[in-house]
């Protein structure tokens, strides 16, 4: 049975984020994503995520931040170099140069104010870490924390309903979630992940050698590159 309460979906239109969104809608009756356009060199992501949740005849919603003001990043100064690889060996330990620094911190706070002033309880994210280790923002233990951060800054202090963060890929490779979004009927010819800025990957990023990576696993071919070959645009 899904639960009446609503939740609210960390929604970037990528394909860990979609997964969580089609998870979320096999078991809520309500569920609010909430997209962030926070001055990513990939904003694409953004349109076509918007383009997704009008398919699904969901409403979405848009929190403009400017993380450029932060800096420190690939994905929002570029003025810094977008990292180029082949192959795995080749992405360097440690944080990575597209590490935008607490990103997911901020987000989860942002969203959990903008949850509780709805009366939703849950916030449901794509988090995962095996493909991606070196992002610290990504762990179950991070996702522990903020949870507890947010249950102490809300009203839940002070005797209100508990907030819960639901990360439920933290354990999985991305080949094991884009299995699962494919078993609940994920359409990921949207999903955009290339850090390049276009909706073609360029193939050379760490995020599109992961993608690649991963529907190759899978067996299948990547839907968002059948569309694009469809639409002449590959």
């Amino acid at each position: 049975m899904k639960k009446k309460a609503p939740c609210v979906v960390l929604f970037s239109g990528g394909i860990d984020s979609t997964t969580a969104l089609y998870w979320a809608l096999a078991r809520y009756d309500q569920v609010l994503p909430l997209t962030f356009d926070y001055g990513q060199r990939h904003r694409v992501e953004v349109r076509l995520a918007a383009r997704l949740l009008r398919r699904l005849g969901l409403a979405g919603t848009v929190i403009r931040l400017d993380l450029g003001q932060v800096g420190g990043s690939a994905l929002t100064d570029r003025s810094f170099l977008l990292p180029r690889v082949r192959k795995r060996a080749e992405i360097p330990a440690g944080p990575p140069a597209t590490y935008v620094p607490f990103r997911n911190g901020i987000f989860l706070a942002v969203a959990a104010a903008w949850a509780e002033a709805r009366g939703a309880r849950d916030l449901v994210c794509g988090f995962h870490v095996l493909d991606s280790p070196d992002y610290p923002d990504t762990r179950r233990e991070f996702v522990r924390a903020m949870e507890r951060a947010v249950n102490l800054g809300t009203t839940a202090a002070f005797g209100g309903p508990k907030m819960r963060i639901l990360a439920p890929f933290v354990g999985l490779k991305k080949s094991g979630i884009i299995r699962r979004g494919l078993a609940l009927g994920a359409d990921y010819s949207d999903s955009v992940s290339c850090y390049a800025g276009r909706e073609a990957p360029c193939g050379t990023c760490s995020s599109c050698l992961l993608r690649r990576e991963a529907w190759r696993e899978v067996g299948r071919e990547d839907p968002l590159l059948a569309r694009l070959r469809k639409e002449g645009q590959r």
